[in-house]
């Protein structure tokens, strides 16, 4: 069988199987350590201008000019007396306006010359040239650092459509989402090695394992229809962190003044459990992450109602018909699928099967990354199936070069990095925000935006395709090109461009 990956940060697998003894839930609420923004940066998984608010010389108004109107039928001499009172120059006209703007000296105090101005009996009002931003930027406390949804107008997108609606599901094929508290006992039965020569780690036995939500996705009634594949039941708890992450970008809450935010931040979420962990190896899972649990996965959420279907997932060696055939089966049902492009650009650029899936069909999509920059970030795999891009991530450029967005904290489930005597059972109901780069970061932007243009009224899979392509900002070579497909994907503009102004 051929085993898939997720396409953020690498976690390799072992190869055998061992057993869980048992599911028990608890209110075991998560707890939040914040940002960790000096963990190191974690790799893509593989084989192998923006803009920017709040700077020094900015305030809330233009210097140097202001906005009056006078009464009608004031004369223009009469303008210049007034104006002159307060060393401001003569008015000038501006178009589709009933106002002048007028020049004032660089150094004087707009508000304090409307004040002045608005005394005289001929001035219906002046007013500083107040700065404009989009209502809907996120109160989020780490919303400054998520430099990808500027990169994208993610802001001026939002005033159009804050967020989409709950009648959108958006499916998860993945590792599975932190979404809802549980204790699990598993039995980790057998020793085992990391790498061929690497040590052995001692067998832990019975353990008890808490789960809990991720305190920025919150409520557990916005996840329907959750399905493990790895495990065969209905509980798919992430025990690799890369899920949970990639929900986050899709709908993390938003404008809640926690955390940071999602694109698409009122959508419900169908978590489908495909991948698995080197954790859901170690307790034994029954299923490995291979192309026939994917595909499966795939079909229970077009038959279960989703729209969207984020795959961050992907592999190269040969053709993948049955993820192939599945795939077009969503797309039948109505359902758009992103798939992230692939991380194997360093390790001699091998076809990514999934993502050349999504060059085949009209309503799926494979999604390329940028970094910070807007260039093509260094993994990120190139081909004629790459078809749209979006912010992955560069950590090359700096820790915040990542997207971020919360996860686990790795220091209480990653026990195994540290080698067999500090090794222990994982705990997953800390979490952290954490810095990846990935095409499985890209992906979830697309998915993301999709929802969006589903709740505005667009549902065919290939039409929420065709719009996303027209109105892309082109990058790189000029058209389509192999780096970053027909560009950078432009929400905002697509919204706008469809007529679906609210």
């Amino acid at each position: 069988m051929t085993t898939l990956r997720a396409l953020g940060f690498g976690i390799w697998g072992l190869g055998f199987g061992l057993w869980a003894l048992g599911i028990g839930m608890s209110a075991q609420t998560g707890i939040d350590r914040g940002l960790r923004e000096n963990d190191p940066p974690r790799a893509p998984r593989g084989p192998g201008g923006d803009i920017i608010r709040g700077a020094a010389d900015e305030g809330p108004f233009l210097r140097g000019s202001l906005i009056v109107k006078f009464r009608p039928g004031t004369p223009l001499d009469a303008q210049r007396i007034m104006l002159a009172q307060v060393d401001a120059s003569a008015p000038q006209r501006v178009s589709y306006a009933d106002f002048e703007i007028v020049a004032l000296d660089a150094a004087a105090d707009p508000e304090a010359v409307a004040r002045q101005l608005e005394t005289q009996p001929d001035v219906e009002y002046a007013q500083a040239r107040y700065r404009v931003h989009p209502q809907f930027t996120p109160n989020d406390p780490l919303y400054g650092r998520q430099w990808n949804y500027p990169a994208i107008d993610m802001e001026r997108a939002w005033d159009i459509n804050p967020g989409a609606t709950s009648e959108v599901v958006v499916a998860v094929l993945d590792s599975g989402i932190a979404y809802r508290p549980a204790v699990v006992r598993y039995n980790a039965a057998f020793q085992f090695r990391l790498t061929p020569n690497g040590p052995i780690f001692p067998a832990l036995g019975v353990v008890d394992v808490p789960f809990a939500a991720a305190p920025d996705l919150a409520p557990l009634e916005r996840f329907v229809s959750p399905r493990d594949f790895i495990w065969n039941t209905d509980l798919p708890l992430d025990l690799d962190g890369h899920g949970t992450h990639v929900t986050g970008t899709i709908g993390q809450a938003t404008n809640n003044s926690v955390g940071g935010a999602g694109v698409a931040f009122n959508v419900r979420i169908m978590p489908v459990k495909v991948i698995g962990s080197i954790w859901d190896q170690i307790f034994g899972a029954p299923n490995r992450g291979t192309d026939d649990v994917v595909a499966r996965g795939v079909r229970y959420a077009a038959d279960n109602g989703a729209k969207v279907l984020n795959m961050s997932i992907g592999r190269t060696g040969p053709p993948a018909p049955a993820v192939q055939e599945a795939i077009a089966y969503a797309i039948s049902r109505g359902a758009f699928v992103s798939i992230a492009a692939g991380n194997s650009f360093q390790n001699g650029n091998p076809v990514e099967r999934l993502a050349e899936i999504g060059g085949l069909y009209e309503g799926a999509i494979s999604v390329a990354a940028i970094g910070r920059d807007r260039q093509r970030a260094f993994y990120s795999t190139t081909g004629p199936y790459v078809e749209i891009t979006a912010p992955g991530g560069n950590l090359r450029q700096g820790q915040e070069a990542g997207i971020l967005q919360q996860t686990f904290d790795f220091d209480m489930v990653e026990t195994y990095t540290r080698g067999p005597q500090a090794y222990r059972a994982p705990r997953f109901d800390a979490f952290a925000y954490e810095f990846f780069q990935g095409t499985s970061m890209a992906a979830p932007h697309v998915s993301g935006f999709a929802a969006l243009l589903v709740q505005q009224g667009i549902t065919p899979p290939a039409a929420l395709e065709a719009v996303m392509k027209r109105y892309a900002t082109d990058l790189g070579a000029t058209g389509r090109d192999n780096e970053y497909g027909v560009g950078l994907i432009n929400p905002r503009a697509s919204l706008r461009g469809m007529g679906l102004v609210k």
